[in-house]
């Protein structure tokens, strides 16, 4: 491990952790001034965090272990899966025990515990909840692995940094089994964020919310844990579309810490362009119902399918 590689991985955990809610706060902002709304502060995610963690926190009666624990391993699965991904740089020390199907897992893996301690407790709208949200992840996964192994047979890797290097380092061309994938790409990270059409995170209407029903039953620090996990959710799902659609502008084997530190503000000009995106796409999106679901994710199958059968019948 060299320091480079140290310095890399610090960076990339230090951004993911500073600017996850601010990401969430700038989103929120960009929807507000398209709906001609007055804009809450940026810095709104961070007041409401840290709120939460100077209170004392109410737990159930009947709560097992496991929904005490549950927020520490959600919000630790999606440290881990921020370790993963380059953002900033490709020279990672987990490249070598960790590729893009195991950076699936891992958001596998906090969902299923989300899932498992809303049900816990036994209350209707947890359980509700969480058979929502395996519902979406049953279907959204498919469709994200269809994404990466386009990615990965254009780099002949799975490894997520050396897909990234791959693709930022080769001539710039196009690629239309990138543009369907991209399309596929954007409805996953909307579905699997609970984010319009699929689900409103500004809204606790109970016949429809998915992400916040898994929710209700935590307070004060658990429930800023599961926030910021959910900050940090949103911010992987955009680090991953940079590293396979935008990978432009990230270090790639270089061992200065110059085009490292360069990367920073190509991040942050990405960042805001993305959640400048993904509140336009929100703000001209209609919510769907629940069970319209699978249809929209279904779409986002067949465009990573196609994506891969472009690739293999045309080159490109």
């Amino acid at each position: 491990m060299t320091p480079i590689e140290i310095l890399t991985q610090a960076l990339e955990l230090a951004a993911a952790l500073a600017a996850a809610p601010l990401f969430v706060g700038w989103i929120n902002q960009c929807r507000a001034w398209l709906q001609n709304r007055s804009a809450p502060s940026v810095w709104l995610p961070y007041r409401g965090i840290r709120k939460l963690f100077s209170k004392d926190a109410v737990i159930a009666r009947n709560a097992s272990p496991l929904f005490r624990i549950a927020p520490y391993i959600v919000f630790g699965t999606m440290v881990v899966a921020a370790a993963i991904i380059p953002s900033m740089g490709t020279r990672l020390p987990l490249t070598a025990a960790a590729d893009a199907i195991a950076l699936v897992g891992l958001l596998a893996t906090a969902r299923v515990f989300m899932s498992l301690a809303a049900m816990d407790v036994g209350t209707a709208f947890g359980t509700l909840g969480a058979r929502r949200e395996m519902m979406v992840g049953f279907l959204a996964e498919p469709a994200l692995l269809m994404v990466i192994f386009v990615a990965s047979m254009i780099s002949s890797t799975t490894a997520l940094p050396a897909i990234t290097e791959h693709l930022a380092t080769q001539t710039l061309g196009l690629f239309p089994s990138l543009a369907f994938t991209g399309i596929a790409f954007t409805m996953v990270l909307l579905a699997e964020n609970a984010r319009i059409p699929i689900d409103n995170p500004a809204t606790h209407l109970e016949l429809t919310m998915i992400h916040e029903a898994l929710l209700l039953e935590y307070s004060a620090r658990h429930l800023a844990l599961m926030e910021w996990a959910s900050a940090l959710k949103l911010f992987n799902y955009a680090c991953i579309g940079f590293a396979l659609f935008v990978p432009w502008g990230v270090s790639t084997g270089s061992d200065s810490p110059i085009s490292l530190l360069a990367s920073i503000p190509l991040l942050a000009a990405k960042l805001v362009v993305a959640g400048a995106g993904l509140a336009l796409i929100e703000t001209v999106s209609a919510k769907l119902r629940v069970f319209r679901a699978p249809e929209f994710l279904a779409v986002a199958f067949l465009l990573a399918v196609l994506g891969l059968l472009v690739h293999l019948l045309l080159g490109a």
